[in-house]
């Protein structure tokens, strides 16, 4: 998770579906970067859990996934209050 997250144009992406879930095409309307780059960065958040996509006819829509941004930042406030187990 955090490989995906340490790339600018990824989170760049995260903050877009903050505001609206969106297609591949609505995502890459918003770089200067290929299709195909674009597919690759989405393919590794959702590696990483941080997105989910929807089939809509011939459309994918992608979404972010809230629940791991939650475990994550649960894990940070523990882990900086010194509460994380090592197995976590």
């Amino acid at each position: 998770m955090f490989k995906a997250v340490s790339d600018k144009t990824r989170r760049a992406i995260l903050q877009l579906l903050r505001e609206r879930d969106m297609t591949a095409g609505e995502i890459a309307a918003h770089f200067n970067i290929s299709k195909p780059s674009i597919s690759h960065h989405l393919n590794i958040l959702k590696q990483a859990g941080l997105l989910m996509d929807d089939r809509q006819g011939q459309n994918i829509y992608y979404s972010l996934n809230t629940t791991v941004f939650h475990e994550l930042l649960h894990w940070v406030v523990g882990f900086c209050e010194g509460r994380v187990n090592k197995s976590e």
